[in-house]
């Protein structure tokens, strides 16, 4: 959950504030890319979107009224989808998901996780993808996303 205070540049709420401009702003981008966004597929990015906090894929799933007799294989399914084209991460740490509204463009991500309250907030750190981008390509790795976790004590919980 990213904070509304945010005092540094490159902490920018990744989750977009108008859901249903997003979601037909996501299936543009999905139909560019020759790909199909799913009735399933559109309302996991929506329940993403609307969460206040990093999501479950089981507290997806028991929140997908509605949609028939889905199963856990239909929600990884669906966040398989979102994360592959850009549309949502996974914070491996809280076996959590979160959208993301920068899908127009290829970035690493960066959580913050506070320790005490749970909140996690993307952190556009550019200097550390173009550094990491640079390391491992010196490696003779060829990456594709990266997602980085920093744990420790968000502003307010500190305050």
């Amino acid at each position: 959950m990213a904070h509304a205070d945010t005092p540094l540049q490159a902490n920018t709420p990744c989750s977009p504030q108008d859901v249903d401009a997003f979601l037909n702003e996501a299936e543009t981008l999905v139909a560019r890319r020759g790909l199909k966004m799913t009735r399933i597929r559109r309302k996991v990015l929506r329940l993403l979107l609307e969460s206040p906090e990093p999501a479950k894929a089981y507290d997806l799933l028991d929140n997908l009224d509605g949609e028939g007799s889905a199963k856990p294989p239909t929600i990884y399914r669906a966040l398989d989808f979102l994360q592959e084209t850009g549309l949502a991460h996974k914070i491996e740490s809280l076996n959590a998901y979160v959208a993301c509204g920068h899908a127009s463009h290829n970035h690493s991500a960066v959580f913050l996780i506070c320790n005490s309250c749970n909140a996690a907030e993307e952190l556009h750190a550019t200097s550390t993808n173009t550094a990491l981008r640079a390391e491992t390509e010196a490696a003779g790795f060829t990456m594709t996303r990266a997602v980085i976790e920093v744990r420790g004590t968000c502003r307010d919980c500190a305050a």
